[in-house]
């Protein structure tokens, strides 16, 4: 009989699975590969790289570390889970560059910018 993985989960067990879906789907962005692209890589379906990626506790553990490889070539779980990567943290500078406009006619003052 088939049983869903999520509900069998403990609830903490099931919040780590989502927190490394959540890191795969960041690392992912920060190397600008479409989720289609890194499924054909990893030799996976698009469903199961988003089932990966929304953190399933029901996916292989085998399909993740070939989802993992076909994102980033030589990092290993371990190496995921322990620090943040360089990618990521450059997707975080590009998230958090904004351009600034100043209203016309609002005086154009910079000290009106609350930074």
């Amino acid at each position: 009989m088939k049983t869903n993985a999520t509900l069998a989960l403990p609830a903490g067990q099931l919040t780590q699975a989502q927190e490394l879906g959540a890191r795969l789907a960041r690392l992912r962005a920060a190397r600008a590969v479409r989720q289609n692209d890194a499924a054909l890589r990893a030799g996976i379906s698009r469903s199961t790289a988003s089932r990966l990626e929304s953190g399933d506790p029901g996916v292989a553990v085998g399909q993740l570390l070939r989802y993992l490889d076909a994102l980033s070539p030589g990092l290993t779980l371990a190496q995921l889970l322990a620090k943040e990567q360089p990618a990521e943290l450059a997707l975080q500078v590009r998230e958090r560059t904004k351009r600034v406009r100043l209203a016309v006619g609002g005086g154009g003052d910079r000290a009106d910018l609350n930074f």
